[in-house]
């Protein structure tokens, strides 16, 4: 059987903070409850090993076959064979609402570098700060790429600028355990294919730099 892991909502606001949208999201009850931790890419967000995070409202009629498919297996029959029973309102909770902080890789890197500078580390020291406040359950950082080089070269850039990300939170404190970190490659610009246009230049480099990013979603309960 496959296992899930069992988290708390989600509220932490650092940075720069763009609100994602969890409506219509599934594992969301018909009161708007949400049943698992949803990503700033809007996907249920998951472990290193594939398990899917819960929050501290689910219940396993929230299950979705993605996360729990056994437990939707058995719901199924018995929905079928038993009448709508009625049953007292649940209590009223409030909804929980994702967010997440971007912060430029030129912030924190050298161009086409995975080493954290000075100024990233700053960067990180405020976030590192700022989430002492709160009880920590995941931290989910995806590293980005611009569009020079090849495929394969940006997706490992982006990795180890990710992983670089979360070496240097664990050395402040953070459980290596409570961080997710992901690499998009180049697969994901922010500037518009318009944009940018020429070949390698500093112009250019400087054009994409937005592209060029490691988003951070800090995941937790005051």
């Amino acid at each position: 059987m496959k296992k899930t892991v069992t988290t708390s909502v989600l509220l932490a606001a650092l940075l720069t903070i763009g609100t994602a949208a969890i409506a219509q999201t599934p594992g969301i009850d018909t009161t708007g409850t949400v049943g698992y931790v949803i990503d700033q890419r809007g996907y249920v967000a998951k472990s290193g090993t594939g398990l899917c995070w819960r929050t501290g409202y689910w219940t396993p009629a929230m299950a979705i076959a993605e996360c729990d498919p056994d437990l939707v297996k058995k719901a199924e029959p018995v929905a079928a064979a038993q009448p709508a029973a009625a049953t007292a309102a649940p209590a009223a909770t409030p909804k929980p609402a994702a967010q997440k902080i971007t912060l430029a890789a030129d912030a924190l890197f050298d161009f086409n570098k995975a080493t954290l500078r000075p100024e990233g580390k700053a960067k990180l020291d405020e976030l590192t700060a700022k989430i002492k406040d709160i009880k920590l359950e995941v931290i989910i950082a995806v590293g980005h790429a611009d569009r020079i080089g090849t495929d394969a070269y940006n997706q490992t850039l982006s990795e180890k600028r990710a992983a670089a990300v979360k070496e240097y939170l664990v050395a402040k404190g953070t459980e290596a355990n409570r961080v997710y970190t992901e690499g998009k490659g180049k697969k994901q610009p922010v500037t518009k294919p318009d944009q940018c246009k020429g070949p390698k230049s500093k112009k250019v480099i400087d054009c994409l730099q937005p592209d060029r990013r490691v988003d951070i979603e800090v995941i937790g309960t005051k």
